[in-house]
C-alpha cells in the first residue's frame, strides 16, 4: 500500500468484485484521508483497457457498512483527490415494474431520495451555505456511454427511469413498494443518494449502473427480495459489469466534463464570512472557489 496518490480521471464505486477483474494489471492501494473522515477503504488503482481506473468498495470489503454508515462524503472526497472527473456507480436495485426483469441493467436518468436525514447529503453546512442545481442528476453523456459499453458487452439494458433511493438496511414493505410505483419510479435502491448529488457538489459526472436482482415486493407472482436472490443476482452478473467497466474506461477522455462549474456559483455565504475551519474543509472539494 502507498500513500503516494497518482492522478486519475475515472472511478468505479461497487463490490469488490469489480476490481480483481481479468485485465486488471500494475494494481496499487492507497489510503486517503480526507476533512470529512476515512472513505470506506482504501482506493484501488490499476490500468485496464490502457486506462488508469480508481476503484472504491462502498461497503468496505466484506461489507461492513449498512447503506446508512457509508461515508459518502469521504468517499466522493477521496476520489476528487485523485482527480477524478467521472465515476460510474454500480449497485443492485429492486424492479418497480413488470417489464424490468432480474438481471437486467438500467442506466436511470433520474432520482428520487426518500431517506431519512441519517446520512450527510452536502458538503454545505458549518459555517457556509451553497445551493448546486440538480434538475438532471446524473451526466447524460457519460450514461449514453454506459449504456452503450453494457449493450457492447451483452446486458440486457435499459436507458432512463427513476432512481428512488429508500434508508435501508431493511427492505421495502408492500405497501412502500406499491407506493413507488404510484409515484412513477421504475427500481429502488438504498446507495444512489447522496453519492449523485455529492458528486454533483463536487463537479464529478456520475452515472449508474443499476443491477435489478427482484421485484422489491410488490409482484404477487414473485418471492419478495431477499439476500440470497441479490448476491446470486449480482453474482451471475458480474462478468457483464466487469466487461462493460473495460468498454467504457478508454471512452472517458472522449466524454465531456459535464458538471464542470457546477460549483462556481453555488455559494451563498459572503467570503469574508466563511470561517477559516470551512474554507479548509471544502479546499478539495471547491478551492478554487473560496479565494
Amino acid at each position: 500500500m502507498t500513500n503516494q496518490v497518482p492522478k486519475v480521471s475515472f472511478a468505479v464505486i461497487g463490490g469488490s468484485g469489480l476490481y480483481s477483474m481479468p485485465g486488471l494489471t500494475d494494481i496499487s492501494e492507497h489510503a486517503i484521508t480526507t476533512p470529512f473522515g476515512d472513505p470506506s477503504d482504501v482506493v484501488v488503482i490499476g490500468t485496464l483497457n490502457n486506462t488508469r481506473v480508481a476503484f472504491l468498495p462502498r461497503h468496505g470489503r466484506g461489507h461492513r457498512l449498512t447503506p446508512s454508515e457509508v461515508p459518502y462524503r469521504a468517499n466522493i472526497a477521496a476520489l476528487k483527490t485523485l482527480g477524478v472527473t467521472h465515476i460510474v456507480s454500480v449497485s443492485a436495485c429492486g424492479s418497480l415494474q413488470a417489464d424490468l426483469k432480474p438481471r437486467d441493467i438500467v442506466v436511470p436518468d433520474q432520482l428520487l431520495d426518500f431517506t431519512k436525514g441519517l446520512r450527510k447529503a452536502s458538503f454545505f453546512g458549518e459555517g457556509i451555505v451553497g445551493h448546486v442545481s440538480f434538475a438532471n442528476p446524473f451526466s447524460s453523456a457519460l450514461s449514453k456511454a454506459l449504456v452503450r459499453a453494457l449493450l457492447s458487452s451483452g446486458g440486457a439494458t435499459h436507458d432512463g427511469g427513476t432512481f428512488i433511493t429508500i434508508e435501508g438496511p431493511r427492505f421495502s414493505s408492500k405497501a412502500e413498494s406499491n407506493l413507488f410505483r404510484a409515484w412513477g419510479c421504475d427500481i429502488v435502491g438504498m446507495t444512489c443518494s447522496p453519492e449523485a448529488m455529492l458528486a454533483r457538489e463536487a463537479e464529478i459526472d456520475f452515472a449508474v449502473m443499476a443491477h435489478v436482482t427482484d421485484y422489491d415486493c410488490w409482484h404477487d407472482e414473485e418471492e419478495p427480495v431477499t439476500v440470497q436472490m441479490v448476491v446470486e443476482r449480482l453474482h451471475a452478473n458480474l462478468a457483464v459489469a466487469q466487461k462493460c467497466i473495460a468498454e467504457i474506461a478508454p471512452m472517458i477522455a472522449t466524454l465531456p466534463h459535464e458538471s464542470a462549474g457546477a460549483s462556481q456559483f453555488a455559494v451563498m455565504t459572503a467570503a469574508t464570512a466563511i470561517p477559516a475551519f470551512a474554507r479548509d474543509r471544502l479546499s478539495c472539494i471547491m478551492g478554487a472557489y473560496l479565494t
